[in-house]
Formats: structure tokens, C-alpha cells, sequence
């Protein structure tokens, strides 16, 4: 068993995210004749992330060694995926990336090991523009090490396919007054916000689509009633007819930079 890049990771606070298909073909690094393949990072979701809180998506490989080298000594050699976008480099330094945090392998044979580890980000460090929010590519980063200890090839490449990092947005929901008279008129406000990450913090996310949903009292099916578009502001507001006691919520299907958001229900008593 190999473990690598030890340290400390966080686990994922929160829902689980939406992010593309990742299974990635094999990535041949060159120098050190390192295979990395069967890339799958989150699950082939899209990755959330939010302002503060730090996430660590599974990933899950196998690395398969050149003639010469076995899985049995597992300190003579190292090779892990990470992610990269727009115009950065593969040049292997630990910046303007998305490395892993940890990730341990098991030696199926004599040159092939499976391995399973996690990413590391953290908003407040990893991403500092919007435009982070987009399709990161795949790196891989391989090397061998000799008998002392020493580096002794290391290769920087890359596999096709990506992954979306996106914006993790929230929705939120009020409806008055409560109580109301039956046949009487319900205004339903709420906001519609997302991870900003240059502000770090949640800005109002204009023009979008929400779904005003309404589930009966003693059912747990919610329905839609009416549509709206977000203000400039992020702000969400529609009227509707009071006629059973029931729970009123906003729902977002997410964008292609951003994740989906649902506010939890706000319960309204018809009498």
C-alpha cells in the first residue's frame, strides 16, 4: 500500500454538488513512462463551492509503472491527477491549480496500482476570480525517484475530459401574512445569492429563473405554482391565493456556473 501528500484534508461540509462527466483516458507521461488512467473525480459530478468552507472531492485512478519498476517499492515512484484551466501552465508547481490532498494506493500486481485520495480546495485560497467558475482540465504529475532519495524523472502532462468547478448558490423564502384568511392574497418573497469569490461572500444572482413550489400541510410532494425572475438585486417576489395550510418554497435548477439552491419551506396557516 502507497500513501501519498499526506496532510490534513477537510471533509466536504454540506449537500453534495452538481459538475461534468470525468472519466478521463489514459495520460502517458513521457520522461518517467507512468500511466495514469481511469480518472474519475467526484463521482463525475460537477464540484460546488461555496466562500469559506473547504471541500475535498473523491478521486480515483490507477497508475501503471514502467518495465523495471514495481508497485512493491512504493517510495521509488509517485504520479497523481490535478486540475488546471484557462492559460495556466502544467508545469508541476503547486499553484494556480487544484492538487490532492492525500490519496493512498493498493498494488493489484506487480506494475499496477489502484488508488483513491481527495482534492483539496479552499475557496479563500484556491479561488480568487469568478471565472474560476468554469471547466478545469485534467494534469498529471509523475515522477521517479532514485535509490537515495533523489528526483529522478518528473513529467507534467495532461488527460482529456474536465470537470466544472461551480458557484454554490442559495435561496431563500418568505411568505405572509401568517395567518391568512382564506381567499385572501399570499405575497411569497425570497432572494436568489451565490458564492462570490472574489467578495467572499454571497452576492445577489439577477435574472434568473426560480420556481415558486407549494406542498399541501400533510403531504410531501411539492408542486410548482408560478415562475419568476431574479431582480439585479437577487431579489424574488410573486402573489398568490391563500386556500390551504401549506409550505411555500423558491427552487433554482442551477447554471452552468453555478449550483442548484432550494430554500426550505415556509409554512403558512389558511383560515
Amino acid at each position: 500500500m502507497k500513501t501519498g501528500r499526506t496532510g490534513a484534508v477537510a471533509a466536504i461540509a454540506g449537500a453534495a454538488v452538481a459538475v461534468s462527466t470525468l472519466t478521463a483516458p489514459a495520460a502517458q507521461a513521457a520522461d518517467t513512462g507512468i500511466t495514469v488512467s481511469r480518472i474519475v473525480v467526484n463521482g463525475g459530478k460537477s464540484i460546488i463551492v461555496g466562500t469559506s468552507d473547504e471541500k475535498a472531492p473523491p478521486v480515483t485512478f490507477r497508475i501503471t509503472l514502467p518495465s523495471g519498476h514495481s508497485t512493491a517499492n512504493p517510495s521509488a515512484y509517485d504520479a497523481e491527477p490535478f486540475l488546471y484551466h484557462g492559460t495556466t501552465a502544467v508545469k508541476g508547481a503547486d499553484s494556480g491549480g487544484l492538487y490532492m490532498g492525500g490519496y493512498t494506493c493498493y498494488e493489484t500486481s506487480a506494475r499496477v496500482a489502484d488508488c483513491e485520495g481527495e482534492l483539496y480546495i479552499d475557496p479563500r485560497y484556491d479561488l480568487d476570480s469568478n471565472n474560476d467558475a468554469t471547466t478545469w482540465s485534467i494534469g498529471i504529475a509523475a515522477k521517479l525517484w532514485k535509490t537515495n532519495g533523489q528526483l529522478g524523472t518528473a513529467e507534467y502532462t495532461t488527460a482529456s475530459g474536465g470537470v466544472k468547478v461551480k458557484r454554490w448558490a442559495k435561496a431563500t423564502v418568505n411568505a405572509s401574512p401568517e395567518p391568512v384568511t382564506k381567499g385572501k392574497t399570499i405575497t411569497v418573497t425570497g432572494s436568489l445569492t451565490r458564492a462570490d469569490w472574489v467578495k467572499h461572500t454571497y452576492t445577489g444572482y439577477a435574472g434568473k429563473t426560480a420556481d415558486l413550489q407549494f406542498r399541501k400541510k400533510d403531504s410531501s410532494v411539492y408542486s410548482t405554482v408560478k415562475t419568476a425572475t431574479s431582480s439585479s438585486t437577487g431579489a424574488l417576489k410573486a402573489t398568490v391565493t391563500a386556500s390551504v395550510d401549506g409550505y411555500w418554497r423558491w427552487t433554482f435548477g442551477g447554471s452552468t456556473t453555478s449550483g442548484t439552491a432550494t430554500a426550505a419551506g415556509d409554512f403558512v396557516d389558511v383560515r
